[in-house]
């Protein structure tokens, strides 16, 4: 049997990037920390339960009501800065959802669920400002 490892890991999740005609979905946090702010949605990987791919299906479909498979997943870059969340180092996968299906409703940790333009965004909770910068540019490449 391998030994275990003894080291201190930070946690990881997904974010998701979802847009409708030239807008974004961003919910609004119900709980700690930044509730009441605007952020993607996402949430924790359930550890030994499941792979991050699974985790943006399943926070996407919680918060969202919206409905994707892993193929219609991008990764599009991944955030480490141990100070990126007040709770402790959380590296964060976001992911851009090529396709989705479903009537988007908010759910779970989401009070609100709501379309805003690139151009227009409100304050946002963590790193996402920063992450819909990338997102951006990301666009302009395509």
């Amino acid at each position: 049997m391998p030994a275990k490892l003894e080291f201190k890991n930070p946690a990881a999740t997904a974010s998701m990037i979802v847009e409708k005609d030239n807008k974004i979905y961003l919910v609004l946090r119900k709980h700690e920390p930044y509730a009441g702010m605007w952020a993607l949605p996402g949430g924790f990987l359930d550890c030994d339960k499941e792979c991050l791919e699974k985790t943006a299906i399943r926070e996407l479909k919680e918060e969202t009501n919206l409905i994707a498979n892993t193929q219609d997943l991008e990764l599009l870059c991944v955030n480490s800065s141990p100070t990126r969340d007040p709770r402790g180092h959380v590296i964060d996968h976001v992911y851009i959802v090529k396709r989705y299906k479903g009537k988007p409703k908010a759910g779970d940790d989401a009070s609100r669920l709501e379309l805003f333009p690139l151009d227009n965004l409100p304050q946002i909770a963590f790193d996402h400002g920063e992450v819909l910068e990338k997102y951006e540019a990301w666009r302009l490449k395509k």
